[in-house]
């Protein structure tokens, strides 16, 4: 059976209208019984567009006066959302934004405004980097690369960034079309990084290492739920996955895709068909993990509790509004979704890309 490595961190705290859901018709694993399923079904509903006309929106992270920050890939700026008005605040230095590479995740320091910062995950033309960036008065000033040497490449550069509840710095990165980089120790490429705010290896990772997991292909999508941390994953043409994350696991790529049941492995708690999903951005909010799909044009709500899977995944808004990227929760509880049509991919609709404001409802 493909298990999950026992390995003890003991300082690692893991920490405008309505879409009828559909259920998932994708070859998902089984629920895992003996775990309460949310009460409920979910009810989406976008309530309204937040914003309209911005260029591959990417990155989308909250600041404490419950204003947004929002990166466009492609252009390598940051722009806020505030009040319904969207304004610049800058340009990051260093983007170098070709085919799926440019300006991705971004991160809210959570000491901010204390800690006056903003963490940027982008392409370098050498390399993926990670950023640190003060953001003041409104504008971007004093960027320091905190971490550097991320496999880049056409596809496959990761780039979503997330910070824990343990305070500690995530980041999700890709195989740089390099499949050997996902089992490679000695690569940042196919892992999951777990750095302080200077690009450290967070005290408790194993080994020391900046990375807490391997295996992976393309992470673009993590979300806690409490100190449980879930991982999307983009499949090759086969299985696109949803992961629970166990510091010093190995996920399995280019081995296994999917649930594969290979030994010292770790399978996904759920899997699609690639046409159903390729995975971008997720995030937790009331016994469910929101992922953002991007070829499956649809927002999937998966129930989970206790790092288990609980019940079938829904499907909301398919074919609706395009590609979507990145899904957040506003500190209103609302669900903040991107599109993600003008990338080259998607076919771009008159006040592309958005932002959709969706609320939330069970029964």
């Amino acid at each position: 059976m493909r298990g999950r490595a026992a390995v003890a961190v003991a300082a690692l705290a893991f920490v405008a209208g309505c879409s009828e859901a559909t259920p998932s018709s994708s070859g998902s694993a089984p629920a895992t019984s003996g775990t309460a399923v949310p009460a409920g079904a979910v009810k989406l509903t976008v309530a309204s567009t937040v914003a309209t006309g911005i260029e591959v929106p990417w990155g989308l992270a909250f600041l404490p006066d419950k204003s947004a920050l929002v990166a466009e890939r492609d252009a390598g700026k940051i722009k806020r959302i505030a009040g319904g008005q969207v304004s610049d605040v800058g340009t990051v230095d260093g983007v170098n934004a070709s085919s799926e590479g440019g300006l991705l995740g971004l991160a809210v320091d959570p000491g901010y405004p204390g800690k006056p910062y903003i963490y940027a995950y982008f392409s370098s033309g050498k390399d993926n980097r990670i950023a640190r960036i003060t953001y003041q008065d409104g504008k971007l000033s004093d960027q320091q690369v905190i971490l550097d040497g991320i496999p880049e490449a056409a596809i496959h550069n990761g780039g979503r960034l997330r910070f824990g509840p343990d305070g500690y710095l995530y980041a999700g990165t890709g195989d740089g079309s390099d499949r050997p980089n996902s089992q490679d120790d000695n690569s940042l490429g196919g892992k999951i990084l777990r750095i302080t705010t200077d690009g450290k290896a967070a005290p408790g990772n194993p080994d020391g290492r900046v990375w807490i997991t391997k295996g992976h292909r393309n992470v673009q999508g993590l979300a806690f739920d409490g100190s449980q941390l879930y991982a999307a994953e983009f499949g090759q043409n086969t299985w696109d996955e949803l992961n629970v994350i166990t510091p010093g696991s190995n996920y399995g790529w280019p081995a296994a895709e999917g649930i594969s049941q290979l030994d010292g492995m770790t399978d996904p708690i759920a899997q699609w068909h690639t046409t159903d999903a390729s995975p971008s951005g997720i995030a937790f909010a009331r016994g469910y993990i929101f992922m953002a799909s991007l070829r499956g044009q649809r927002l999937w709500a998966i129930p989970v509790a206790g790092g288990k899977r609980v019940g079938e995944p829904q499907a909301f808004f398919t074919n609706k509004y395009g590609r979507l990227r990145t899904v957040e929760v506003a500190p209103d509880g609302s669900l903040w979704v991107t599109t993600s049509n003008t990338d080259g991919r998607g076919d771009a609709r008159d006040g592309d890309d958005r932002i959709l404001r969706v609320t939330l409802s069970t029964s």
